[in-house]
């Protein structure tokens, strides 16, 4: 019985990690996405200083692209709840840097980990720039 019970807790367990790490890599994908928009949009300020090596960005034209990036997709499978980080911009003017948070949905111990008031959170980050080739 005891061997029983351990066997169960090591599936279910391993069940959990493995929903959890495909909720992290659902939230990576729309982050990528989320980036990649953001980077092809192109800044005001390149009408009046140009273009040089990449399209020029912006912390605004960025965490504008990407929200709306993010409100255009459905929300993920295994995903609750999901926001933009305080990540999301530019550190250089010309990456677009995206951080994207969310509550993983665990199958079979979600609704106890709910009871006890304890949440899965996965926090993703990514980049793309839009380099350009003369």
């Amino acid at each position: 019985m005891g061997l029983t019970v351990i066997a169960m807790i090591l599936i279910v367990g391993s069940i959990a990690v493995t929903s959890a790490h495909l909720s992290r890599m659902r939230l990576l994908d729309v982050a990528d996405g989320a980036a990649l928009a953001a980077a092809n949009g192109l800044d005001n300020s390149a009408y009046t200083s140009g273009v040089k090596t990449s399209v020029p960005l912006s912390n605004v034209a960025v965490r504008e692209r990407a929200a709306g990036y993010v409100a255009s997709r459905p929300k993920p499978g295994g995903i609750l709840a999901w926001k933009l980080g305080p990540g999301t911009g530019t550190p250089d003017g010309r990456t677009a840097v995206v951080s994207l948070s969310g509550e993983a949905e665990l199958p079979m111990i979600g609704a106890v980990l709910s009871d006890l008031g304890v949440s899965i959170r996965i926090s993703v980050e990514s980049s793309a720039r839009a380099d350009l080739e003369p």
